[in-house]
């Protein structure tokens, strides 16, 4: 980016990462030069000189300068930066906001280092403690399942109506034909006007066209509903806005910033956009199909409004008429105050009934909880946001969940900690097959499996074996519905605090742990550790258990193949 200082009137111009040249003015006061020497700083902040990267940290900085311009003008300060008191900075930042005493703390060190025009006084205050703490900012909620569904409802029902309006309005104009020339000046003519000179006003219409001052005004109206049928108007445009970010999941100022020479087709439904991130500057993104079909429609409803924009314009995407005024395309971003207002017009409410608030970081979180996680099955990183570290994900995306997400979450991490403790326990092995043995050598088993003499008894002749232990109950519900058989898969006993193994089971474990050395031999390792790696290690250690001469019994028994254990079809290493 640079920057230019404009002193008449004064402002900055820049051009900034995306490309676009811009410029922003100050507000008139009768202290000029304080607006020179602020817009000085921010042009030392502005990259490359500074660290100001993106539109929206320039506005910002802007913006807070504006105020400190007004706040010393109301109270008659009509010098620059190097006359500013103490008493004047202290009065604006204790009655000011934190970021604004930030930024033109800020401001004022930038100016000073270039100039070293302030007074010293000044200069140890600027550099010295804020008065204003931030606010806590916690992670961003996600909206909850109804408010969401209205805001995008109300988005899609704007957009909606508009581009049929739209579509109406340009069949209208090639019905028409040019009402200057005896065709009148009904509905069809006035599409045509417009389709034909661009975005006409009454005045426009009065003064460039030649229409007497009384033919204007019959038909003002008419002419203003159709330039809003055919040309996109701010309300539109935030109703895209918000659905593209709901749809996509970019970052606000990642959506503020986009052009046309950021959109590239990959397909005859695939879009790659690339964005500027403020914090890590351009990055790109395949958009959802539902993103695509909406900025299909955007492009669409944007062509004629984009075909009467300045050169400079025609490359930003998100174009809006200036309905009444003597520029007719708009290409700044969309403020929050624009926003709020968008939202009272519409009525709006959240599940208090107030307001609803509209934050576009809080629709990325949404966005977030709600989108498809089954692609990331087998993803060595599975996350959120490849920027961000693990406790920021887990900061943001969740403790930031609805109750349910919540519960659910809960959950997972118990069954988590279950797992850990079942791998941590050791296995329980019987070295004789005698009930007397299994009540003085295993206390603790028969308190944990709560067993009794009948148990103990099937315990010793078979009678509850499965495929490579005993269970001390196959209804208890643990890997499935409880009164319901056991589901699980024989390599699940090796982890299951209800097995307990003996000599008898040699056999089958040594199967078990040859079909683990011919799953090995197949699959990825990565792969082979995420399914059987912690059964492979439990067999190990069972078997270190048994006495060598009962494994050297059961090795003639193995013919490692599918056929020794009960496998489904795609189980199978053959």
């Amino acid at each position: 980016m640079t920057a230019t200082v404009l002193h008449d009137p004064v402002g900055i111009a820049y051009t900034s990462a995306d490309g676009v040249d811009r410029q922003r003015l100050m507000p008139g006061s009768r202290c000029p030069q304080l607006s020179r020497d602020l817009m000085t700083a921010l042009a030392c902040l502005i990259h490359p000189h500074g660290r100001l990267a993106t539109r929206s940290t320039v506005d910002k900085h802007l913006i807070s300068a504006s105020r400190l311009v007004l706040f010393l003008d109301a109270r008659g300060f009509t010098g620059g930066a190097g006359d500013l008191s103490r008493t004047d900075l202290i009065e604006f930042w204790m009655s000011a906001r934190y970021a604004d005493e930030r930024n033109t703390r800020v401001l004022l060190r930038a100016w000073d280092d270039e100039t070293g025009g302030l007074p010293r006084p000044v200069r140890l205050m600027a550099e010295g403690r804020t008065f204003n703490q931030p606010d806590p900012q916690g992670a961003f909620a996600p909206y909850s399942e109804t408010e969401w569904s209205r805001l995008l409802d109300l988005c899609r029902r704007n957009v909606r109506e508009a581009f049929t309006a739209h579509a109406e309005a340009l069949t209208a104009a090639r019905r028409g034909r040019d009402p200057l020339e005896r065709g009148g000046w009904s509905t069809d003519n006035l599409c045509w006007l417009h389709v034909h000179h661009g975005p006409v006003t009454f005045h426009s219409l009065r003064d460039s066209l030649g229409v007497p001052q009384k033919a204007a005004l019959a038909v003002r109206r008419p002419l203003a509903e159709a330039r809003k049928a055919l040309f996109p108007q701010p309300d539109i445009v935030i109703s895209y806005q918000l659905l593209f970010g709901a749809y996509s999941g970019i970052v606000p100022d990642g959506i503020d910033g986009l052009g046309l020479k950021d959109i590239e087709w990959t397909g005859n439904s695939e879009m790659l956009l690339n964005y500027v991130k403020g914090r890590t500057s351009r990055e790109s993104l395949n958009l959802p199909r539902k993103a695509v079909r909406l900025l299909e429609r955007w492009l669409e409803h944007s062509a004629l409004l984009r075909s009467f924009a300045p050169e400079a314009d025609r490359g930003v995407l998100w174009i809006r008429d200036r309905h009444n005024h003597a520029d007719i395309v708009e290409t700044t971003r969309m403020t929050d105050i624009s926003v709020r207002k968008w939202v009272r017009r519409h009525g709006l409410l959240d599940d208090t009934g107030a307001p609803f608030p509209v934050h576009r970081q809080r629709i990325r979180t949404t966005f977030h909880s709600h989108r498809d996680r089954r692609t990331w099955a087998g993803s060595p990183r599975a996350t959120i946001d490849p920027n961000h570290t693990p406790a920021i994900e887990g900061d943001h995306y969740l403790t930031a969940v609805t109750p349910a997400q919540q519960r659910a979450f809960h959950a997972l991490v118990e069954d988590a900690q279950g797992d850990l403790l079942q791998r941590a326990q050791a296995p329980t092995v019987l070295s004789e097959e005698a009930a007397v043995t299994l009540a003085r050598d295993y206390p603790q088993v028969i308190d944990r499996l709560r067993l009794d003499d009948t148990a103990i008894n099937e315990f010793v002749g078979g009678e509850r074996d499965v495929f490579v232990a005993s269970c001390a109950d196959q209804l208890a519900g643990l890997h499935g519905p409880e009164g319901k058989p056991c589901p699980a898969r024989p390599w699940v006993c090796l982890l299951c605090p209800l097995a307990v193994f003996a000599p008898r089971h040699a056999a089958n474990l040594l199967r078990l742990k040859a079909f683990f050395a011919r799953q090995w031999r197949q699959m990825p390792s990565d792969h082979f550790m995420a399914v059987f790696g912690p059964y492979a290690q439990r067999v190990t250690q069972v078997l270190d258990c048994f006495h060598p001469e009962v494994l050297a019994g059961a090795a003639p028994q193995v013919a490692d193949t599918d056929e020794e254990l009960p496998l489904r079809p795609e189980e199978r290493t053959a």
